[in-house]
């Protein structure tokens, strides 16, 4: 009687014609993002030179400080008027009036007490074109991390914010 539990070694792996060959090694690089040329820092897909990046960035991190003011209902939303798109401004309008209104005090009025305040942490960018940018933004509201996504175009010499996003 053969036992069940006899197990007679390792079986040899066959070759058979037609199978593919895997190479199941783990991949460590992320993959190529078509169109961005490698060892370009950021996801840009034009050439953008260091100190008109930076300068942008420092724009759209007081631009997403007075954004985050204006939802707080810290400042009134009328001040960004001038570089943001009628729909985005539009936007901005309701979100500071839902968040007074949950809060108990007027939108724009500013806030009495001890309440926490938003701070931008960084900026992140990401040149689509040289008129069109798309920034990321990290703000911290207390002990609590939030990301807003904005996209900013170059109009009549200056940035104009077409959309923004919050998270």
């Amino acid at each position: 009687m053969t036992s069940l539990l006899h197990h007679p070694g390792p079986v040899p792996l066959a070759s058979v014609q037609g199978t593919l060959a895997l190479d199941l090694a783990p991949r460590y690089d992320p993959p190529p993002v078509p169109g961005r040329t490698p060892g370009r820092p950021g996801g840009d897909i034009v050439p953008i030179e260091a100190g008109h990046r930076r300068r942008v960035e420092q724009w759209a991190h007081r631009y997403a400080q007075a954004v985050v003011e204006i939802v707080a209902g810290d400042r009134p939303a009328g001040q960004l008027v001038r570089w943001t798109a009628p729909a985005v401004h539009a936007d901005l309008v309701r979100r500071a009036q839902l968040v007074a209104r949950a809060g108990g005090h007027q939108p724009g009025g500013g806030r009495t007490g001890q309440v926490v305040r938003p701070q931008v942490q960084g900026v992140r960018s990401c040149f689509v074109t040289h008129t069109r940018v798309e920034v990321s933004v990290h703000v911290r509201h207390g002990e609590r991390s939030r990301a807003i996504a904005a996209r900013f175009e170059l109009a009549d010499g200056r940035w104009l914010c077409t959309a923004l996003e919050f998270a």
